[in-house]
């Protein structure tokens, strides 16, 4: 029975965990407005034929604090949420003074993330980084890999490197098809290609822009259509979430990059579906 004001659950997690694959993809730093463009114009037919993009909240201004959120199942919630209740929660965690039951549709874990309740399950988690807070070039740069059985960075994939999201790609598809067991897997992906620097995604430019930005998103929207192929015919089906962390400023109100609270860096786009 669903609290009052709780919406109707968009998928039921009970049903998901430990029956397939669930792949987590952080499209770094990609604006709402960015993503709703490139829908409208046909920019990105690879994640426009898995459904439409929701406007939601960021749970956080930059990398640090709202991927810490998302890795205890603070997912992006919708933009009109006025209340916890109405909040959807996929993965709910337990013990933390939240509702007494789990939500319906929601799955409830034990562990400090949802990484650690999945694995509870039999999944192996894997994380494929790429902004420098998963780079384990620092102490910082460590923390979020520690929370994966298998971590992998390497400087190909880097927000520096124009190629790193086929890059990262080609990684994933090569350790998936490497894979001899059934035991399924909890892939996060960091995709760092719409994040600073993205000048040279769009002909021309050289400093980066909103244009720039949603030229970044077209050359990753073809880089999952790719990823999406190859799990499927090396795994089967997942359950995919799709979202951003937060967005940027590229000169509204004053304002540049992240890390503050303007509605361009917490207004994201977010979508799941199953592969």
């Amino acid at each position: 029975m669903r609290e009052p004001g709780a919406s109707e659950p968009s998928a039921d997690m009970r049903k998901i965990v430990g029956v397939c694959d669930i792949l987590f993809i952080c499209l770094d730093t990609l604006r709402y407005d960015a993503a709703i463009l490139e829908s409208q114009e046909g920019g990105t037919p690879v994640l426009d034929g898995y459904g439409p993009w929701k406007k939601c909240q960021a749970p956080g201004n930059f990398t640090y604090p709202s991927h810490q959120a998302m890795f205890a199942g603070f997912l992006p919630c919708g933009f009109e949420t006025k209340r916890l209740a109405e909040r959807e929660l996929l993965f709910y965690p337990h013990h933390i003074g939240l509702r007494r039951k789990v939500p319906e549709g929601s799955y409830g874990f034990e562990g400090r993330t949802i990484m650690e309740g999945l694995e509870k399950e039999g999944y192996e988690t894997w994380c494929v980084g790429g902004v420098a807070f998963f780079d384990k070039r620092s102490e910082m740069g460590k923390v979020f890999p520690g929370y994966f059985q298998k971590s992998y960075w390497n400087p190909s994939f880097a927000c520096p490197v124009r190629e790193s999201t086929k890059n990262q790609v080609d990684f994933i598809l090569k350790k998936a098809g490497a894979v001899k067991d059934r035991r399924p897997i909890f892939l996060y992906l960091n995709v760092d290609a719409i994040h600073e620097p993205n000048h040279f995604y769009l002909e021309g430019a050289v400093r980066d822009d909103l244009e720039s930005h949603r030229a970044a998103l077209r050359y990753v929207d073809g880089q999952l259509g790719r990823l999406f192929d190859g799990w499927k015919r090396l795994r089967g089906g997942a359950f995919v979430i799709c979202c951003s962390d937060h967005g940027t400023c590229y000169g509204e109100d004053g304002c540049w990059s992240h890390g503050i609270n303007h509605p361009a860096v917490l207004t994201v786009p977010y979508k799941h579906f199953m592969l």
